[in-house]
């Protein structure tokens, strides 16, 4: 069997025609974690006047050369601030307020003496001192947060600012999941027979995908029976934008899932890439609609599910990345294991500002060990090309915490 090589698999991929022009409005409380269909502009200067950024005393900057000045009143936050400042003249002005017209400067409340209606000044401060200026924190007209942003707190703040009530965000696309295999057992079921294995998979790629931005329609299992099979991928589609099944790809007897894709019609995009884990895996097509077959060892249903369904999730959602790489060096002898392009769960850790990979905890053996991927860890990328690599080599990494 030939295989794609893994960079053609994704340029292949990058070419699919995605729908990613859905949107829905949400408020602003729920929009956490969604992910920006539009640009969020400013709509207005922030401050939209000068304000004060301590409590003080506004004052004309010149005023301070003299020996007093006399002070006209208080100016508590939210006041709207009509009266002038003329020469010889200051106004008690508290954080966050308006500036007077005619001051330019507030001098801190530490730096003056109060003497019945007067301020002395203890010690001078600069021209400007502890005044926002008008548009400092951004000017109308900029784009504060671009489309295809994952919404976080600092988001919602800014976008609160703005009296943003409602929020343009990207229909999360609807993966359903599909783990197949009569020795899979869901969890929950007694089981007699010692030879059944408890389903993790499914349970393992909701979980992903949802963390990456998409609804997840969780099918649970389905035995090595074709029909049983049929039927459920044709209620998956009818329901879903991506269908993700593991096991079935194979070319066991009773690798059913392979066979069946292509009798609903779907058109096979490609089946075979030359990566370990996975190399087994199939994408599909069905209109609008994508099948992703995978292997059914945990490791390698995880690690391929990163690698061809966040980047489908992601265009979906109209974001640019599926995930952040970053080049890193390694810190010990690393010992390739196949001519395939390689995905290794590693530890990652940065030492002023450098990555850098060692493997410690990570076990050596099948593409069932999903332990490895436990603490936070990185999967670290080897080509075909590549052979044993030394100390101190410098390989590429994907960052899982970044989705």
């Amino acid at each position: 069997m030939s295989f794609l090589s893994y960079e053609t698999s994704q340029n292949m991929l990058d070419l699919l025609q995605v729908n990613s022009t859905r949107s829905e409005n949400v408020a602003l409380s729920c929009s956490l974690s969604r992910v920006l269909a539009k640009d969020v502009v400013a709509q207005f200067n922030d401050p939209q006047f000068a304000t004060a950024s301590m409590d003080g005393y506004a004052v004309k900057f010149e005023d301070l050369d003299g020996e007093n000045i006399t002070i006209l009143g208080d100016n508590p936050a939210g006041s709207d601030e009509q009266r002038v400042i003329n020469n010889g003249e200051c106004i008690k002005t508290f954080t966050g307020s308006k500036m007077p017209e005619g001051s330019d400067t507030l001098i801190q409340i530490e730096n003056v003496t109060v003497e019945d209606d007067k301020i002395i000044i203890n010690e001078k401060v600069p021209f400007g001192s502890s005044v926002r200026p008008i548009g400092e924190g951004y000017k109308s007209g900029d784009v504060l947060i671009k489309k295809g942003t994952k919404i976080g707190f600092a988001e919602i703040g800014v976008m609160a600012g703005l009296n943003q009530v409602m929020v343009s965000v990207a229909l999360r696309p609807r993966v359903a999941i599909i783990a197949t295999g009569s020795e899979i057992l869901d969890l929950g079921v007694n089981s007699s027979n010692p030879a059944q294995i408890r389903s993790s998979n499914n349970y393992t790629l909701a979980a992903l995908f949802e963390s990456a931005g998409a609804e997840v329609i969780q099918l649970g299992t389905v035995g090595d029976d074709r029909d049983s099979i049929m039927q459920t991928f044709e209620n998956a589609l009818s329901c879903a934008d991506i269908v993700v099944s593991t096991g079935g790809v194979s070319v066991g007897d009773y690798d059913f899932v392979k066979d069946i894709v292509p009798r609903l019609g779907a058109e096979v995009v490609y089946k075979g890439v030359a990566i370990k884990p996975g190399r087994h895996i199939m994408v599909a097509q069905k209109e609008s609609k994508f099948v992703l077959a995978l292997p059914g060892f945990a490791y390698s249903s995880t690690v391929t599910s990163i690698l061809f369904g966040l980047p489908l999730v992601a265009r979906m959602l109209g974001k640019d990345k599926a995930y952040k790489t970053v080049g890193a060096k390694l810190s010990e002898d690393f010992k390739k294991r196949s001519r395939f392009t390689e995905f290794t769960a590693c530890n990652v850790v940065v030492e002023d500002g450098e990555y850098f990979v060692n493997f410690e905890g990570k076990k050596v053996g099948s593409s069932a060990i999903l332990t490895n991927m436990l603490d936070d860890s990185a999967l670290m990328v080897t080509g075909e090309d590549d052979g044993d690599l030394p100390k101190g080599t410098f390989v590429s990494v994907i960052l899982l915490d970044s989705f």
